[in-house]
């Protein structure tokens, strides 16, 4: 029989970003490294702060007896305390060291709440366009994915929104800052939101949980403060990744955060324990969770993104690229200058630089590019762009 039907077709959907990784790797062999410039993946380069190293030297000069074996599913209690406090103050909500559990990063976190949310046919609420993988892990758990429009600048239209929730939805995801466009959800926004989605619960007698993606929480410019999607609404499951803010993208370290007033608030801890468990992961990594707890508060260099950023953007934009500028994250996500975004990668490819299409992540006539990538690789892939830009006259 071999791969499901339900794989192959997840597969063929996926395939854009495992294609642009491969034909990178290949191509660096063929023209070398320096002469291929890859901004298809948020694979970030800036190094770890230096407070990580400090604590990684610290462990090993003087490891702690039993530092590598099992500990509880949901983590070391030192660690969960510290998260706790800390997102206590981001947050200005009260979390214990019970409402946190350590996960493997938020794709780890997203199954573990997911696995533990969904029953076969359950309705998840997802933004267009969206993180590639949310489809497959809804999927996962026999979810049904909707897949809902946004306006000119990536935010929800709240009409469409609200008549989307019906008996059978489960989960709104939010993801904000946003993979791939970098929008970030304002007070108004996500109060707007939540009226919604409490009128529905009142309508349907059933909860209605926000899973709150916040792999990217701390990656905001120009002053723009972020918004807790909890701040509005206490059915709501943070998860948070220290891929982005601490450069750590390969250790897979994060947590899940449950709103201390959630409805069935101790039973859904004990799934979200449970699933962690049973889904494979056990626990989240014990090195880092011993390194996490002195490093809570601590991160990259966001004035350097946000030059990336600027860089990047005011090239594209300059060369007549329709472009909302993005408030947070790494990624740009312009319109191509011709309608199929397909061809215009392939076109990109051409000239050895790598991004992915819009039909990816739910918009064909799109594409992303990652700026979290040094500074001459970005220099270095403008001349392609404005290459194009000249062909299809849109400067």
């Amino acid at each position: 029989m071999g791969l499901s039907d339900r794989i192959k077709a997840s597969m063929a959907e996926g395939s854009w970003i495992r294609r642009m990784f491969e034909e990178g790797t290949i191509f660096k062999r063929q023209h070398g490294d320096q002469n291929v410039f890859d901004l298809s993946l948020g694979n970030p380069v800036m190094e770890p702060p230096p407070q990580f190293h400090e604590e990684l030297r610290k462990l090993a000069n003087n490891p702690q007896p039993g530092m590598h074996r099992y500990m509880p599913n949901a983590g070391y209690g030192e660690t969960r305390a510290a998260v706790a406090e800390h997102f206590s103050q981001e947050s200005g909500v009260s979390f214990s060291s019970d409402d946190i559990i350590m996960s493997c990063g938020a794709a780890g976190a997203c199954n573990v709440a997911l696995m533990t949310l969904l029953n076969p046919g359950d309705e998840v609420i997802i933004f267009v366009p969206y993180f590639v993988e949310y489809k497959n892990y809804i999927e996962n758990y026999g979810g049904i994915p909707r897949l809902l429009p946004t306006d000119e600048h990536f935010l929800p239209k709240l009409d469409a929104f609200e008549a989307a929730i019906g008996p059978r939805t489960r989960v709104v995801i939010v993801n904000s800052p946003n993979n791939p466009t970098g929008a970030v959800y304002d007070a108004g926004l996500l109060q707007a939101l939540s009226d919604s989605i409490r009128k529905k619960e009142a309508q349907f007698g059933a909860p209605i949980y926000i899973i709150s993606d916040e792999a990217y929480r701390r990656l905001v410019y120009d002053g723009i403060k972020f918004h807790f999607p909890l701040r509005h609404h206490a059915n709501c499951i943070t998860i948070a990744s220290h891929s982005k803010d601490l450069a750590l993208p390969g250790e897979r370290i994060g947590y899940i955060a449950v709103h201390p007033e959630c409805v069935d608030h101790e039973d859904l801890l004990n799934g979200l324990t449970f699933c962690t468990r049973t889904l494979g992961f056990v626990n989240a990594p014990a090195l880092m969770q011993n390194l996490l707890r002195h490093l809570q508060g601590v991160s990259v260099s966001i004035a350097e993104y946000q030059k990336k950023r600027d860089l990047i953007y005011n090239a594209l934009s300059g060369m007549g690229y329709s472009i909302v500028k993005p408030q947070g994250a790494f990624y740009v996500f312009p319109r191509t200058p011709i309608a199929d975004d397909v061809a215009f990668v392939e076109e990109m490819l051409e000239h050895l630089v790598l991004v992915v299409p819009g039909s990816s992540f739910g918009s064909p006539g799109y594409f992303r590019a990652s700026f979290c990538v040094d500074n001459d690789t970005i220099e270095s892939s403008l001349d392609a762009f404005s290459k194009l830009a000249r062909k299809y006259r849109i400067g």
